[in-house]
């Protein structure tokens, strides 16, 4: 079995450690760094449960959103990683998940972090997302218990904090 020793900063901690060849993100930030909050729904890129956000200059935010269970670890060295866990500063919740709390897009929770991931990401690219735009944008993060419409309440939201704070400064 290959062995790849590897660096990833998530949610701006340096993990340095070694990594199976054929060991997915998903599974080294669960099974090795405890990261749970990352979540294991299909393991095939179709859920969006385990969706974190990668640094990529080629990106106009200069991070995109990604499947961890799509991903080889091995290939993420030198990454900056974000997880829900770290989208939030100093403790506060960021704008995307105080608006899910706020709008009741939360249920369950198993689809959460995926989605307030995926929709940080959709934001920071697309600041004034129509609605058609934020569901086409969703799209590939399931959920199961909301019917969209709380999501899509949050995402809006959020939309409208970000703007109005953008604006103040």
């Amino acid at each position: 079995m290959n062995k790849h020793p590897i660096t990833l900063t998530i949610n701006n901690q340096e993990y340095s450690i070694t990594v199976a060849g054929h060991h997915t993100l998903l599974q080294v930030m669960r099974d090795q760094l405890d990261l749970t909050e990352v979540k294991y729904g299909c393991g095939r890129g179709e859920c969006g449960a385990c969706t974190v956000l990668v640094d990529d200059d080629n990106e106009k935010s200069g991070r995109k959103a990604i499947d961890a269970c799509l991903a080889l670890a091995a290939t993420m060295d030198g990454k900056k990683l974000t997880t829900a866990r770290g989208l939030g500063e100093n403790g506060d919740l960021n704008a995307v998940q105080q608006a899910f709390v706020d709008e009741s897009g939360i249920q369950c929770g198993f689809c959460t972090p995926g989605m307030v991931v995926k929709s940080t990401d959709l934001l920071e690219k697309n600041p004034k997302a129509t609605e058609e735009e934020i569901r086409f944008g969703l799209e590939g993060n399931i959920c199961r218990c909301t019917g969209y419409v709380k999501i899509v309440d949050s995402v809006k939201k959020a939309q409208k904090v970000m703007t109005k704070n953008k604006k103040k400064k």
